[in-house]
């Protein structure tokens, strides 16, 4: 590979929601129902059908903004994926292919403000693998550069050999995958104070990096897979030694993984969203300075309002080190697959 100078500071894990109106959230009439309320002086709502889920900023809809923000915050890259309110994994499968179609849609548009610096990418039914697989190819084809998706599809999770289908097929057309919580197990105890998204969502992550582990799917799956976890992979990297002892003491835990799950952290990333220097040294030690990447959580006011302080002040670093976490590994994770190269298990040839 030639060389191409520094990586611009790449933003992995930022969010888009398109100005849909309200009949066009309709399309996911009994799923969700997502379109955008725009108001005065650059804010909005999101909406679920009647119900406001979540006021907003216009950097969410809005290149122009965004790209003003990105400047001011020294970012020149981002990559641009969907709101979870908008997956609409509980609808018919067809109707959500179509639906992924118009979303698809608008997130290319909106990223052709700046195509150098928003790297679009697409959602897809998971609800229904092999569809999925036709609205990701059309997608690339199209101009995306990843897809995006939830850690689950109702009660079935990444390792659901339909999903892992989709994986692999994800794989064989060099598609990286961004993997995102969402719908968050225990609700009906975390009422209040955000607490789905504090404590819901690092759990939900665990629970998917720990199930592909387990259940022998990193094993089944291509090793050209690209795959990144948000959240710092939620709580995985502090609770990795309690799976490790668990996989060496109770034959249960090691049933269908002829590895600990230490021995996996190779076959995927991680985003750098932990907030805390502390924090994102332990998911270093964990993961190596090859598999973190900056990911601030944009627009939204849980995310990191200062893209890439938390790598900046992380201690034990040199400069290359930070280079790698604040853009080298998303250059790399973002990579087009050379037209013609067959991407299998054993690489690329």
């Amino acid at each position: 590979m030639p060389d191409l100078g520094p990586a611009p500071v790449t933003d992995v894990h930022s969010h888009v929601f398109p100005r849909f109106t309200r009949a066009e959230g309709r399309a996911l009439a009994g799923a969700g129902e997502p379109w955008l309320r725009v108001g005065p002086g650059g804010t909005g709502m999101m909406m679920s059908g009647d119900e406001e889920y979540r006021p907003v900023e216009e950097g969410l809809w809005d290149p122009a903004r965004r790209l003003a923000d990105m400047d001011a915050a020294g970012v020149g890259v981002q990559a641009v994926s969907s709101t979870p309110l908008m997956f609409g994994y509980a609808a018919e499968p067809a109707r959500a292919a179509d639906w992924c179609d118009l979303v698809n849609e608008r997130i290319l548009a909106f990223c052709a403000d700046a195509p150098g610096r928003l790297l679009p990418l697409c959602q897809v039914p998971l609800q229904d693998p092999a569809l999925a697989c036709e609205v990701a190819t059309r997608a690339q084809a199209a101009g995306h550069r990843g897809v995006h998706i939830g850690n689950h599809v109702g009660d079935r999770n990444l390792d659901d050999p339909g999903i892992t289908g989709f994986l692999a097929h994800c794989a064989d057309i060099g598609l990286p995958v961004l993997v995102h919580p969402w719908d968050m197990l225990g609700a009906d105890r975390m009422r209040g104070h955000m607490l789905p998204w504090l404590s819901g969502m690092p759990a939900e992550t665990q629970l998917s990096i720990l199930g592909l582990m387990l259940s022998g799917a990193f094993e089944r799956l291509p090793a050209s897979l690209r795959l990144c976890f948000c959240h710092g992979g939620g709580s995985f990297a502090f609770l990795l030694g309690r799976a490790d002892n668990a996989w060496r003491n109770r034959d249960i835990v090691r049933a269908d993984s002829p590895r600990p799950p230490s021995q996996y952290t190779d076959r995927f990333y991680v985003d750098s969203a932990v907030f805390d220097p502390r924090a994102l040294r332990l998911l270093i030690d964990v993961m190596g300075t090859g598999r973190v990447m900056l990911g601030t959580d944009y627009p939204f006011p849980l995310g990191e309002t200062e893209p890439g302080a938390t790598i900046r002040a992380c201690p034990g670093l040199d400069d290359a080190e930070r280079a790698r976490l604040l853009g080298g590994n998303a250059r790399e994770f973002f990579a087009p697959v050379p037209a013609g190269l067959v991407v299998s298990e054993g690489g690329t040839r």
